[in-house]
């Protein structure tokens, strides 16, 4: 049986490849040369069919290279389709300051605070003790999206529970939320996210020695943007802030553990409109979002005396403490189960739609919402893999990123990003049983897309958004570029009787590509 002309730059430099079916290697080019010979297809009647993934298998965030994949007898390459995902603009603005959040946690780069004003009448100093409803206090409150500059916020005490005070702005809109709606959080708050959470991740401090976590609801938040900016790019609804945890900063700050809300505003008095309703919907999944941050900080850096957490591992574990809570209602109360999970699974879509185009490690602590897409999906898999003891093991750890997952999975950072990157194909691929360890075992994301499509096809246009590029081995031909963590997608296909095919991965015009990026060819038999 004759086969395609080699592959340039191949020659005896080759990894033979034959696998059965749902058989899978992960290859160094380093080892070949980029090059790998699939064996001809012995039969006469069924097509044979490979998923390849080329990817940057490096635990590095930033970092980036062109390559090119071409078969034997390829023609002109063509750059890898990116699709263009849909509605990430709206998101912009949280999306911004949630990642300079973070990026100033690890760098304890923090703009000065303003000084307290003169005693307001009525408050109470910072000392030991439980607050008491009716109690006012000023915080020191970021008012910018870059905390140049902080406001002074006089707040009263409305509500206390066993591990949380609500405190609300004195100078609130009156159309806010009244006591029963104050009640109904601090519930959530109290007697499901706080404890969903503490067992999930660990402990928080409480270095005010208050015993309670603040949360605390002012239009300062509201007005980090504009009404117009909220209309345009999305609007804040809650943040940490670590310079209130910090060990060297905190007292120049609120030194405590606050959790900074937005308040209901129907009006339109402070920048958009926030109805009731909303805040009541929105404020839990954000406040179990950025609980999880903060007890991150506090395992990382106050107790273990190490940096914060990598931006895209925080942020793929506070995406993973939404989804839990969400979980928490299940069965009896589905829409407050979606209420909770649709933003990660949203996420996620935008990631599949292209994820050559996005890194898993979002680079500098700055993402898009299909970058924080991969975050949740990849360290949804790894609890998949490890059990629910893993989220736990990566928080209460010195170690960050990639040398915190190899730590604590016992196995090399490549090989598991390598194995998620196939998962996301074949973990519920029809009529194909994926191997135990390219799996995802509590989601079945065709069905769960598939759904979302039919109920919402102009934001969920296709019923499964990662689809790969398809040709005869020979014929392949891709070029792109492999950013940290993610790779792209081709379909392989091999008529029956075809002739052995040699895949090359190389860099621009046939140039060794890039060690830094730790490439890998990814292949797995299908059919």
């Amino acid at each position: 049986m004759t086969g395609p002309p080699p592959v340039a730059g191949c020659s005896a430099q080759t990894t033979h490849l034959t696998l059965a079916v749902a058989g899978y290697q992960s290859i160094d080019p380093a080892l070949n040369a980029g090059c790998i010979t699939f064996s001809a297809n012995p039969s006469s009647s069924d097509t044979a069919e490979y998923l390849v993934v080329p990817q940057a298998a490096v635990g590095t965030p930033g970092l980036s290279a062109p390559f090119e994949l071409q078969g034997g007898g390829a023609a002109t390459a063509a750059s890898v389709p990116a699709l263009v995902s849909t509605g990430a603009s709206s998101a912009r603005t949280p999306l911004a300051f949630d990642a300079f959040l973070r990026g100033v946690a690890r760098t304890r780069a923090y703009a000065g605070p303003p000084s307290l004003p003169a005693r307001v009448p009525g408050t109470i100093a910072m000392q030991p003790g439980r607050p008491v409803p009716g109690d006012l206090r000023v915080f020191k409150v970021c008012a910018t999206l870059t905390c140049s500059s902080f406001a002074n916020v006089v707040a009263r005490v409305k509500a206390v529970g066993t591990h949380i005070a609500v405190y609300v702005d004195t100078l609130a809109p009156v159309a806010g939320l009244d006591s029963a709606d104050l009640d109904t959080l601090k519930q959530v708050f109290d007697a499901r996210l706080f404890p969903l959470d503490s067992a999930a991740f660990g402990t928080v401090s409480d270095i005010d020695a208050d015993s309670v976590v603040t949360v605390l609801m002012t239009g300062v938040v509201n007005k980090l943007v504009t009404a117009g900016q909220c209309n345009t790019n999305g609007f804040v609804a809650g943040f940490f802030f670590a310079g209130d945890l910090d060990p060297v900063f905190s007292s120049q700050f609120n030194h405590g553990e606050v959790f900074y809300s937005v308040v209901a505003d129907p009006d339109s008095t402070l920048s958009c409109a926030h109805s009731r309703a909303e805040v009541k919907g929105l404020t839990p999944v954000t406040f179990t979002h950025e609980f999880q941050h903060m007890i991150s900080f506090v395992q990382h850096v106050v107790i273990h005396g190490g940096q914060s957490e990598e931006g895209w591992l925080d942020e793929g574990l506070s995406k993973y403490a939404e989804e839990i809570a969400g979980r928490s209602f299940l069965p009896g109360d589905p829409a407050a189960f979606s209420n909770y999970a649709i933003g990660d699974v949203y996420d996620a879509y935008q990631y599949l739609l292209a994820p050559g185009s996005s890194p898993l490690m979002i680079p500098q602590d700055n993402g898009t919402l299909a970058e924080i897409g991969a975050s949740w999906l990849f360290t949804r898999y790894l609890v998949d893999q490890f059990g629910d003891s893993l989220a736990h093991r990566l928080v209460q750890s010195s170690h960050t990123g990639a040398t915190n997952v190899a730590t604590q999975t016992g196995q090399p950072f490549d090989q598991s990003v390598t194995r998620w990157a196939l998962a996301n194909w074949v973990s519920d691929l029809p009529g194909f049983t994926a191997p135990p360890e390219l799996r995802y075992t509590t989601w079945h994301f065709r069905g769960t897309f598939a759904s979302l499509h039919s109920q919402a096809p102009t934001t969920f246009p296709l019923a499964y958004p990662l689809v790969p590029v398809a040709s005869d081995g020979a014929a392949v031909s891709m070029t792109g570029t492999l950013s940290s963590g993610s790779g792209v997608y081709a379909r392989v296909l091999q008529p029956p009787g075809g002739a052995a095919f040699t895949l090359r991965l190389s860099g621009p015009g046939g140039a060794d590509i890039a060690s830094a990026i730790v490439p890998r060819v990814n292949v797995i038999r299908i059919r």
